[in-house]
């Protein structure tokens, strides 16, 4: 079995380190709060580049705290890509803002500027710039765009730890970004957890409040908040991964190149491309194919996990209905039933990956070539 995702054999790789982690934490009974959630805090704020970090208790949390301390006009719109998971949308509705879908780029799969900047109105106050698969937008464009119609710009990089543009790491090259730390992504906790960066103080410390009861100490509270703080079992094990993490995405980038040297000749699939200005983080590799439902069974015949991200483009999901825009002649509303993610990570040896490159041409030579 060649496996989409092993966090198994992870562990295993450094299980000294994860063991050690978490033993110092149960020994000094520090589980919400203390040195360890400090510690990542600082590490993390460093690794990417930003001024503040705030870990709070997952993903999703971490974009309706960044989007309340923002502090928007109540019920604009916010727009978001097309192709992206619930989170990025939900967290706007559940803000009390109301979600427009843009398109996405044909080549990077990221934001389509120009269909960002044909759907903004009076009503819109921020965009939500997802890097998708680990490939950042690009953020110049955006931030002048955001710039010029006095807009929010927040940056979703679930799925984008270590990713870059122009040199520089992302998440705090808007206004505020978020990260989730869930177990599959590059930088995964062991259960659920997530963080906020950004280069602004008053941000970071309202994030903070937010995320902790609108407290600045224990029984002095400034607002209502809510409870959503990264407990310090995870904040230990993050920690002990985040030393590897640059060298987790250099293996993911040699697979990732190796993809495409050995699929770049089949006409009949489309390949990921990466801009020259960006440092791709690889989360996933995902191609597209009118035959990824047949390509994915034969994978799986072989012994090879594969994903889909995502089956169901946001726009036609039944919960926005009510938005009507599954009927747009969007490229994410056409494209979702072509994405197929092929094993990628660094629990995948060299002849795994040669592997998996030989199933994928054997399937178009004797079985999906038109």
């Amino acid at each position: 079995m060649i496996k989409f995702l092993d966090l198994h054999h992870q562990y295993l790789s450094i299980k000294s380190d994860i063991d050690k982690a978490i033993q110092s934490t149960i020994e000094q009974s520090l589980y919400i709060g203390g040195t360890a959630v400090n510690d990542f805090e600082v590490a993390f704020a460093e690794y990417q580049q930003a001024e503040h970090c705030v870990g709070v208790a997952n993903g999703t949390d971490a974009l309706e705290i960044a989007i309340q301390a923002l502090a928007l006009p109540p019920g604009s719109e916010i727009i978001v890509p097309a192709n992206s998971f619930i989170a990025s949308s939900e967290s706007v509705t559940r803000s009390g803002h109301r979600v427009v879908f843009a398109d996405i780029d044909p080549v990077f799969f990221t934001l389509n500027l120009e269909d960002v900047s044909r759907r903004i109105g009076p009503n819109t106050s921020a965009i939500i710039a997802v890097h998708l698969y680990g490939h950042s937008c690009d953020m110049d464009r955006l931030r002048a765009l955001a710039t010029s119609k006095k807009l929010k710009l927040i940056e979703d990089c679930a799925q984008a730890h270590g990713a870059e543009f122009n040199g520089k790491r992302v998440g705090a090259l808007g206004d505020i970004g978020t990260f989730s730390f869930y177990p599959g992504k590059n930088l995964g906790a062991y259960g659920d957890a997530g963080a906020i960066v950004t280069n602004n103080a008053d941000l970071a410390q309202l994030c903070r409040m937010i995320a902790n009861h609108g407290r600045i100490d224990k029984y002095n509270h400034i607002m209502e908040g809510r409870n959503s703080r990264l407990d310090g079992l995870q904040a230990a094990i993050l920690g002990a991964k985040l030393k590897r993490l640059d060298h987790w995405i250099d293996q993911r980038n040699l697979i990732g190149r190796c993809y495409i040297e050995g699929l770049r000749d089949i006409d009949v699939i489309e390949l990921p491309q990466i801009s020259p200005r960006v440092r791709h983080a690889f989360h996933l590799f995902v191609i597209k194919t009118d035959k990824r439902d047949e390509l994915k069974q034969f994978l799986a015949e072989r012994g090879i996990e594969t994903g889909i991200h995502y089956p169901i483009a946001l726009p036609k999901l039944k919960a926005y209905d009510y938005l009507h825009q599954s009927e747009e002649p969007m490229l994410a509303n056409r494209m979702d039933g072509r994405l197929l993610s092929l094993p990628i990570g660094e629990h995948l040896s060299v002849n795994e990956v040669e592997t998996v490159i030989a199933a994928v041409r054997s399937f178009f030579e004797h079985i999906g070539s038109p």
